[in-house]
């Protein structure tokens, strides 16, 4: 699903900001607000303590080695700019894009409510809760299991407004429902610092990301790998231990969970 500027003068961006008003049983904007959702991070560089040489430097994220964790790069194809960080554990990933905002307000409500509507269109039967990272959109879109049996495919979209900028993450597969997979995932998701910068942008531009200098760069179209990360895709490992960032094959597994 793209993020780009988009009015919210719609019907459907109306009748989702209602349903995401009576699913959270939000009361009042002060209850909304009662709790910081980046209490335990994800950091804006203002706030960072620590020692950037411990971490990944991928231009708009710095992003913290876990052991077992693979971070790739995603690219486009056509202009080769990197679009998205990934970070694979297990059998789930989850997306990361960070995008400017205004200085006086967030975007999460706004893209929310957006997404909720584009997601009911789509057929992805979107619901609103209270996650581990704030609210979150739960959808799930039909399918078909490897063994032709009727299933869903399951994604957890959670957005974090920071001081001018929005992170979007999208957690698949393993890290779309609750277990360690999503545990693993959400604290490498806290330990991010974004680094916003000062240069003026209008509110939903995609912040640039980089290649560390040191990452070794690979395919990642590895045999067995379901999905398949797309052609272009590139990879640094999360061992924490290593003294680079070190390759690994991404782990992902199936993202169809059969019903019933």
């Amino acid at each position: 699903m793209m993020f780009g500027r988009k009015k919210r003068s719609s019907t459907d961006t109306a009748d989702a900001a209602q349903q995401t008003h009576e699913t959270t049983g939000a009361t009042s904007p002060d209850a909304a607000q009662s709790t910081d959702p980046r209490a335990n991070g994800p950091w804006d560089e203002s706030e960072f303590t620590g020692e950037r040489g411990d971490y990944l430097n991928m231009g708009a994220l710095l992003v913290r080695p876990r052991s077992a964790v693979d971070v790739r790069m995603e690219v486009d194809q056509q202009t080769q700019v990197p679009r998205a960080v990934h970070l694979d554990f297990r059998d789930g990933s989850v997306q990361l894009q960070v995008f400017t905002a205004p200085k006086s307000s967030g975007l999460w409500d706004e893209v929310r409510a957006e997404l909720v509507a584009a997601l009911r269109r789509d057929g992805g039967d979107p619901t609103v809760s209270e996650g581990p990272l704030g609210l979150q959109v739960d959808a799930r879109f039909p399918g078909t299991t490897s063994d032709g049996r009727q299933g869903y495919r399951l994604a957890r979209f959670v957005g974090i407004d920071g001081p001018r900028w929005f992170l979007r993450a999208v957690f698949t597969g393993g890290a779309a429902m609750p277990g360690t997979t999503a545990e693993v995932l959400d604290d490498a998701v806290r330990d991010l610092v974004v680094v916003r910068g000062q240069d003026p942008h209008p509110p939903r531009d995609l912040l640039a990301f980089t290649m560390p200098d040191d990452a070794t760069l690979r395919r990642t179209d590895a045999p067995h790998a379901e999905p398949a990360p797309a052609e272009g895709e590139r990879s640094t490992g999360g061992d924490a231990a290593a003294s680079g960032p070190k390759v690994q094959a991404p782990r992902r597994g199936p993202e169809i969970t059969e019903i019933g």
